[in-house]
Order: structure tokens, then sequence, then C-alpha cells
């Protein structure tokens, strides 16, 4: 590959400029920027210096998303090309960088010199050995190196950790540092990710997609260093925080809705089971009708749940949020509409058999006062029988639409 050097006074390291016509370059290098003229330079040389070291056939895209300070000026000196993003956000210049990207493998970091462009050749060689995902990690625990002042205490003690480690038990990623920001991708497996997130959750997305599409993933012990600017970063603690909870929490109907839901209707149903027949005392404590009550409502609430987990699921399937599942679409494809219908059906004659039972009892009260706890416990079993009927019913019909919408 030819490399022209260009004399410098703001660094020691050379700047070497790709060839803007150098067709389908191995290597594409991109950094998202907003604002990054105090630190871009220094990250653009050292990718350049990558490239010149190690022999990359490569190119090195800057995806501005509307710097106001000349970062667009210095990337062009500094040999790489400028792709300029409306859409604020760091997925949104991501996506739109890598978009323009030539290279069949896909680098990118943060523009804010925290990662060391200059050893790149690690993640170039896992990906030419067949890995589809190559993660940086900075935690020590797998090799990383957290330098002084490089990581606040709130995001390297708590918010890193315990990000990462919800993932792996929602997703299973064989992966320690979650959000690194420095990572690398074969352009074929970016492009099957479908990814979609403009902000900073994108880094959690091409995690949790490439997992669930059985993806190659490796990790590479890295480096953070403290980062060159003079303001605040653009991540925000507990906002980003927070949206990357959502993010895995969203993604994974199973936790979000199916786990809490079958918890809560298996509770419900053992305590309202061991009730039905008489208040049950333990010590001092006694359980009657007001925890049958309680019960009873954690047997609805925990079936909403569980179908808002599966219409989730049908709903993430059809539109590509989520890789199908043919385990999940065997166990669907045995139920039917009529089948639900028919379930629905006999728990609502359940429930309404109990309610008329207590109507006979009022009756032979010559419909007068009744003894509050016989009464409720065949009003409150009853209600709740009849309510469930009636959601797996209409549950039914709607599972019925969404199947349908799919085909």
């Amino acid at each position: 590959m030819l490399l022209k050097s260009i004399d410098t006074q703001s660094s020691d390291l050379p700047i070497t400029l790709v060839p803007p016509n150098a067709s389908q370059p191995e290597v594409s290098i991109i950094l998202p920027c907003l604002n990054e003229a105090r630190t871009l330079e220094s990250c653009l040389r050292k990718a350049n210096l990558a490239l010149a070291t190690d022999h990359l056939h490569g190119e090195i895209i800057v995806a501005d998303n509307g710097s106001q300070d000349g970062s667009q000026s210095i990337a062009l000196r500094c040999g790489a090309r400028v792709v300029p993003v409306e859409e604020r956000g760091y997925g949104a210049a991501l996506i739109a960088g890598i978009g323009q990207a030539n290279g069949q493998f896909i680098i990118i970091g943060d523009a804010d010199d925290s990662y060391d462009f200059s050893v790149i050749s690690p993640f170039i060689v896992k990906l030419r050995d067949g890995h589809d995902l190559v993660m940086g990690c900075r935690l020590p625990k797998a090799g990383g190196t957290i330098a002084p002042g490089a990581m606040p205490w709130l995001h390297r003690w708590l918010g890193n950790p315990m990000l990462s480690g919800i993932g792996r038990a929602f997703f299973h990623c064989p992966v320690t540092d979650f959000h690194c920001g420095m990572r690398a991708f074969r352009r074929d497996t970016y492009l099957s990710m479908n990814l979609r997130s403009t902000g900073m959750e994108f880094a959690s997305e091409m995690v949790i997609k490439a997992t669930l599409m059985n993806a190659r993933i490796t990790e590479i012990p890295i480096t953070l260093h403290k980062d060159g600017r003079d303001r605040d970063p653009h991540l925000r603690t507990w906002r980003d925080g927070w949206r990357h909870l959502r993010f895995m929490l969203l993604y994974c109907p199973r936790w979000l809705f199916i786990v809490p839901g079958l918890s809560l209707f298996s509770v419900g149903m053992v305590i309202g089971t061991f009730l039905l027949p008489g208040p049950i005392a333990i010590n001092d404590v006694t359980f009657d009708t007001n925890t049958l009550l309680l019960a009873s409502m954690s047997v609805l609430i925990g079936f909403n749940l569980i179908t808002f987990g599966v219409f989730s699921k049908v709903f993430a399937t059809s539109v590509g949020l989520l890789p199908r599942d043919h385990l999940f679409e065997k166990t669907i494809a045995g139920s039917s509409l009529e089948m639900g219908i028919v379930i629905g059906a006999v728990v609502s004659l359940l429930g309404t058999g109990l309610l008329a039972l207590g109507m006979w009892h009022w009756h032979l009260q010559e419909y007068g006062p009744l003894s509050y706890p016989s009464s409720l416990r065949l009003i409150i079993p009853g209600t709740t029988a009849l309510t469930l009927g009636i959601e797996i019913i209409f549950s039914s019909f709607l599972m019925s639409l969404l199947l349908m919408s799919r085909k």
C-alpha cells in the first residue's frame, strides 16, 4: 500500500494518508465524533501508524455528528474520510459510518484518545482466524487495564460489572466487558445483525444480537487510558446506564415478563389452594381471606405478564428485533385459537359455578347478611377464575392475530 507522510508540529507520530481511491480495503477504522478537536488528531495518527506498521490495506472514517470545533478539517488533514451524520447519537453516528465503510473487517473506537488505535493488530488476527466479533476488555478481572483516572469509580465498580453481569445472565454472552467501546467485527456479521439503536445502547444491541445469532465472539485485554478531553464526556451515567438496562430488558421478554409472571402465578396458585378450605395459622399469625385476595391478584397479574412475554416474543421475532427461536415457535404452533377458547371457557365456567354457589348460599340466607369469611372463600376464587377464563379467551384471539400477521 502506498503511503504518504506529512510533517506536523503537533505530534511526533507521522500522519499517513490512505489513498482515497483504494478499492476494497481489508480494514475500516471508524470513529464517531462530536467536537473532538482536542483528541481526534492523536487518534487518527495512531490509527494511521497501525495501518502502516502492520501493513494493513485499510481506510479511516470519521462519522461526524455535527462538530462545531473544526474536527472535520482535522480528520481530512489526517487522511480520514468524513461522513456527516445529521441524526445525533452514538449509534446513529456508527451506523452511518459503517454504512459507508468498504472494509471486510470493521474496527470502532471512541475519538477521545482513551483507546490506543496503534495496537489494533490483535483484533485483526482474531477476525482472520474466523471470529465474528472481537471485544476489547478493559476490566482487570479478564486481563484488561484501567489507567489511573480513566474510568469513574461508579462505572468501574458498579455500572460496568452490574450491566455486564446482567447481560451474561440474560443472554449468556461470553463477554466480560459488555460496554467496551473498542471492538472489531466482520462486515457481513454486522449486516446480518440489523442494528437499530441510535444511542449508547448500540453497544449492548451489538453484543446481544451477536450472541443470539450464535456468532463467534472473543475478547482481547486492552488498556483504557484517561481521555484527553477538556470537557465533560458525552456519556451520562444514570441516563445511559438506564438506557442500557432498559434495552436488555426489552430484548429479553423471558426475564422482563415470563419469569416474574410465572413466579407470581405459581405463588398465587399455591397460596390460594391452601387457603380455600379455611384459614391457616403459623405460630401467632393467621392467614385468611385477605391473604386469599392477594393470592388472587398475584395469579391474575402473573398470567398477564406471561401473555405479555409471549406476545412480545412473537412480535419481536416477526419484525426482526430478535432471531427466530425454533423451540418457541414449535411450542406456539402446538397451540391454537380453538384450544385457547376451550380452556378459557372451562375456567370461566368454573368461576361462574363458584359465583353461583355463592349466590345460592346468599339465597339460603334470604339475601341477608352473609358470614364474611365463608362467602369470600367462594366469591374470591370464583371472580378470579371467571376473569382468568375471559383473559385466556381474548389472549388466544390476540395471539392468533399476531401469528396471522407474522405469516
